[in-house]
């Protein structure tokens, strides 16, 4: 595939791993009464840790010891800010903590100037603020400024260094082997934050389908395509399509959460789509002397 094929096929991915995402909202909210989440995310990352150890060690062991520095480091990034976001979730309301941290939103084209010395586009910013206000009008109900909300400002911010890493070191080569690493490493930190007061397995068989769904879908097969997007697409542009999260959140719970549709969620749904495709669009018009994303990360 040409860079453009490649392009659009990340964008595709990237699109379905926030509809896997946005499914298992409401399909945890009943699991989550039960099962601590810190213990859950133990179970489910430490599952998905096994199964792609044991189909996928030869990639692993591909790697050269830098590439599995760098995946020690996402897996890192991306495990630290679940049990953040996690930690935050226990003093703050599940809609202010969804638009805390989907303010990675805004962080990411902030560090990816910052840290990569990268221009962003004026347009890339104002596809920014759509996708935020669209945020804010999906799951924003007040605003309250705790030790909770600083703890999923956190989260947010390494969850958009995770976003920038991806886009800088990950290649359609080792994604598989990164994805692997950062896996196991995830699992690692999040057993690490839930054993100290013992680890309560889920009970029904309801609830181990809910945990075998999100391991295959929505850990398995997202990291994957998460990482194999990024190889493929800038930072900041994977960041806006990863705000479709919520909208999909927001159509599951009504249709099949048993929620009512309002205009709140249509009128914020309308922002973010409008922001993805805007900056879609500008993508596919850019001026062919720019370089693709692949000519922007440096060899791992």
């Amino acid at each position: 595939m040409d860079h453009s094929a490649r392009s659009r096929l990340a964008t595709i991915l990237l699109v379905s791993l926030t509809a896997v995402w946005g499914s298992t909202f409401f399909l945890i909210r009943d699991l989550v009464v039960h099962v601590p989440p810190i213990d859950f995310l133990a179970v489910r990352f430490a599952i998905a840790a096994v199964i792609m150890l044991a189909l996928f060690w030869r990639p692993v062991r591909a790697l050269t010891s830098r590439q599995v520095l760098v995946g020690v480091g996402l897996g890192a990034l991306y495990g630290l800010a679940q049990i953040a976001q996690t930690v935050g979730l226990a003093t703050t309301p599940a809609s202010v903590s969804g638009f805390i941290t989907g303010t990675y939103v805004v962080l990411t084209p902030l560090l990816t100037a910052l840290l990569l010395r990268e221009r962003v586009a004026g347009s890339t910013w104002l596809a920014v603020g759509l996708a935020t206000a669209g945020l804010a009008l999906l799951s924003l109900r007040g605003l309250s400024v705790g030790p909770g909300e600083a703890v999923t400002l956190v989260s947010a911010l390494l969850y958009a260094l995770h976003i920038v890493g991806l886009g800088r070191y990950s290649a359609s080569e080792v994604a598989v082997g990164l994805s692997v690493v950062q896996m196991v490493v995830i699992a690692v930190l999040c057993g690490i934050g839930a054993v100290p007061d013992g680890i309560v397995l889920p009970q029904t068989a309801g609830q181990w389908a809910t945990v075998l769904y999100m391991v295959l879908f929505a850990s398995i097969l997202a990291l994957w395509a998460q990482t194999w997007a990024q190889a493929h697409l800038p930072a900041t542009r994977a960041a806006i399509v990863m705000t479709m999260e919520p909208v999909f959140a927001a159509f599951f719970a009504v249709v099949f959460g048993g929620e009512s549709p309002t205009w709140r969620m249509v009128a914020g749904g309308a922002m973010v789509l409008t922001a993805m495709y805007a900056v879609e669009l500008v993508a596919t018009r850019r001026r062919p002397r720019e370089l693709p994303a692949e000519a922007l990360h440096h060899e791992v």
